[in-house]
C-alpha cells in the first residue's frame, strides 16, 4: 500500500494475525484506525480494511515497521524494531512522502532510538520527509478514545494540507 507522491505514509507497528491472514492493514474489528482516519478528515467516508487500496487515491499509504505478524506487538524484540526502522528509512528515502506517520509512539521510540519522543511532529526528518508519531489505534490502547485520536490525526492532516 505504498507509492511515490504520497501526502502521508502511515506506518503501523506490525501486522496482527487477522491482518496477515486477510492481507488488509488494521483488519481486527476492535482496531480504531479506519474510523479515526475518517473522523479526522483524511477520508470522506469510513473505509473498511478490504478497501485499503482506495487510500492511494487520497495520496495516503500504509506500511509497517516490522513485517512479522504477531498476536500482540509486545511479542516483537527491540532488534526487530530497530531493523524495521532501518528498512522503513530506506523505504521513505525511496518514496519521499511528505509525512511519515508512525502509528504508535512506543514503536517510534524503539525503531528510531528516540526514547523521549512524544506524540506529535518530530524533529527527525528522513530526507525531505517530516515525521509524526501518532497514538496507536489498537483497541488495547485505553489511554486514547477514538475522538481524541481523531483530533491528533486531524493535526497531522492540517499540517499535510498546509504543505501542498
Amino acid at each position: 500500500m505504498v507509492a511515490g507522491g504520497l501526502r502521508v505514509l502511515f506506518c503501523g507497528i506490525n501486522p496482527g494475525l487477522l491482518s496477515a491472514a486477510t492481507g488488509h492493514h488494521f483488519a481486527r474489528p476492535g482496531n480504531r484506525f479506519w474510523p479515526v482516519l475518517h473522523l479526522s478528515g483524511f477520508t470522506p467516508r469510513r473505509l473498511a480494511p478490504a478497501e485499503q487500496e482506495e487510500l492511494l487515491s487520497y495520496r495516503l499509504g500504509i506500511t509497517n515497521v516490522v513485517a512479522r505478524a504477531t498476536a500482540r506487538a509486545d511479542e516483537l524484540s527491540a532488534e526487530e524494531y530497530r531493523e524495521g526502522g532501518r528498512l522503513l528509512t530506506a523505504k521513505v528515502e525511496l518514496l519521499r512522502p511528505q509525512w511519515l506517520a508512525v502509528v504508535g509512539v512506543t514503536a517510534y521510540r524503539i525503531a528510531f532510538q528516540e526514547p523521549k519522543a512524544k506524540i506529535g511532529p518530530q524533529e527527525r526528518t528522513i530526507g525531505t520527509t517530516r515525521v509524526w508519531a501518532l497514538p496507536n489505534p489498537s483497541g488495547l490502547n485505553a489511554h486514547w478514545t477514538a475522538e481524541t485520536m481523531a483530533q491528533e490525526y486531524a493535526r497531522l492532516r492540517a499540517a499535510a494540507e498546509g504543505e501542498r
